[in-house]
């Protein structure tokens, strides 16, 4: 024999003129309904206090040096060093922690509000099957319907789990390749090169390049021309890298010691050198420029032409020394010394290099006569 269903409490007294019978409804109903309301609110708002203070010690990089026997070190002058010392990193954390923690506090707001209120509904006797039932079927149906914002919703949460990238991070992601600006789990803002601010749904990005994460290299491949010595090529090229670690602000960012590869390529007037150098997040790209000029400026003083540049580098090298003749000999120019013709002069150039040599040494321009009429 099974037992029979209870009655559901009256949601008014049944005696309405009587204080008893309010105090002992009172006690009943209302008080479940209180008391559920009042320990929801109050695990939500632990639950919320909670995440903020965990997301804020991680966002601001503190969360061991301010507790226990590591209290002293965190408040010091070297740990609040050691917290701040690379920038980039803490913005990223920053920007992650305050992520996650928006996530949570959310989800929690969701979970515990909709466990009190399907609480009081069975505290007031309503079933409870068509609820679960139908939202069953709504979960379903805005699963369907909003697959693409799910699934960047998911792909941003992974990401911002794993660390793939954050603000300030240079990525290629594909449809567009720049810096990181904004992270959110939705979507994420790149600046590229134009200025053009990208906003990218997490969920398009299949794959992720990140090139400021952890160190970076920075590659240089120089062409020098086909007969050059390699060998002495090679040396130069050390001495510039060696003048560009010497540096006390670029070189400052290299980590290790630079390599110069043997021939990268070989074409019908080129020999390819290739030196590389790691260095630190984000300044590859500076310390590859200085390698840049450090390199020609070695390669110059030594006269070893690039790659189709060795006519043009002789060339430059004889208008060089006629210029530095030109400037040693111009007081002998008045003994009546001659002067050295340029090789890159045309007979045009010729003639009028010798009538201002006549209008010169005359003193004013020559005044064309007419000839005497024979008649």
């Amino acid at each position: 024999m099974t037992g029979a269903t209870p009655s559901p409490e009256p949601l008014v007294p049944t005696d309405t003129t009587s204080p008893q019978s309010w105090a002992d409804w009172f006690l009943g109903l209302p008080l479940r309904i209180i008391l559920i309301v009042g320990i929801s609110g109050i695990v939500l708002v632990l639950l919320r206090r909670s995440i903020r203070t965990i997301t804020n010690h991680v966002a601001e990089g503190t969360p061991f040096l301010d507790r226990g026997i590591l209290k002293p070190i965190g408040q010091s002058e070297v740990g609040g060093v050691l917290a701040k010392a690379n920038p980039l990193a803490s913005a990223r954390r920053a920007q992650r922690a305050r992520t996650l923690g928006s996530v949570l506090r959310s989800t929690a707001t969701i979970v515990v509000g909709g466990i009190a209120f399907f609480l009081v509904l069975a505290e007031l006797g309503v079933n409870l099957a068509p609820f679960i039932a139908s939202a069953g079927v709504i979960g379903v149906a805005v699963g369907f319907g909003a697959q693409s914002l799910v699934k960047d919703f998911l792909t941003g949460l992974f990401m911002l789990l794993e660390d793939q990238y954050g603000v300030g991070d240079v990525v290629d992601v594909g449809p567009a390749n720049g810096t990181v600006e904004a992270v959110s789990l939705r979507v994420t803002k790149i600046r590229d090169a134009d200025g053009t601010l990208w906003y990218v749904p997490n969920g398009t990005m299949l794959r992720v390049g990140n090139k400021t994460q952890g160190w970076a290299t920075a590659v240089v491949e120089i062409d020098v021309d086909y007969f050059a010595d390699l060998d002495q090529v090679r040396s130069l090229l050390a001495q510039a890298a060696a003048r560009v670690v010497k540096d006390p602000v670029v070189g400052t960012h290299v980590l290790g010691e630079p390599t110069i590869t043997g021939i990268e390529r070989l074409s019908a007037d080129a020999v390819t050198l290739r030196l590389k150098v790691k260095t630190s997040p984000a300044m590859q790209w500076q310390v590859a420029r200085e390698l840049r000029i450090a390199a020609r400026a070695a390669l110059e003083r030594a006269d070893v032409p690039l790659a189709g540049q060795r006519d043009l580098l002789a060339t430059h090298r004889a208008a060089a020394l006629g210029a530095h003749d030109g400037e040693e000999r111009g007081a002998g120019a008045d003994a009546g010394e001659p002067t050295p013709r340029d090789p890159r002069n045309t007979p045009l150039d010729d003639a009028v290099s010798g009538r201002d040599a006549r209008v010169a040494a005359i003193g004013e321009e020559p005044v064309a006569t007419e000839e005497p009429d024979p008649r």
